[in-house]
């Protein structure tokens, strides 16, 4: 059963990958349009808008938008992986800034622990 949804999904794949392309919206359109003398000839506006609506439009428009939804997903990927860069970008300074203020506060720890003993020292005296 892995095999054969396996099998299906790489069929759907390539033939996705196939039909998303302007190539194959160019070869739909030349299919659809060698009907469009037969349409035109019954002068049934009804037939045209028809053929129109079912064969030319459904044909062609359907690669076409698989054209436009792949290239709205790569551009959503390319800002994706920019925002992505930018966080670990920003992530990094995040830990450098700590680590400074780790080192700060060591050295501030280490003023107060002098200032400590000095004013001990005073007060012995």
């Amino acid at each position: 059963m892995d095999r054969i949804n396996a099998f299906n999904r790489r069929l759907a794949e390539k033939i996705t990958g196939a039909v998303s392309t302007m190539w194959c919206a160019y070869i739909f359109a030349a299919i659809a349009l060698i009907s469009l003398p037969a349409a035109l000839r019954t002068g049934d506006p009804l037939i045209i808008v028809a053929w129109v609506a079912q064969t030319f439009l459904q044909l062609v428009l359907l690669s076409i938008i698989m054209v436009g939804q792949q290239s709205s997903s790569e551009a959503v990927a390319q800002t994706i992986m920019e925002t992505h860069e930018a966080s670990l970008s920003e992530f990094e300074l995040a830990k450098e800034a700590r680590n400074i203020a780790n080192q700060e506060l060591a050295e501030i720890k280490a003023m107060a622990a002098e200032i400590h003993t000095i004013l001990k020292d005073v007060e012995k005296r």
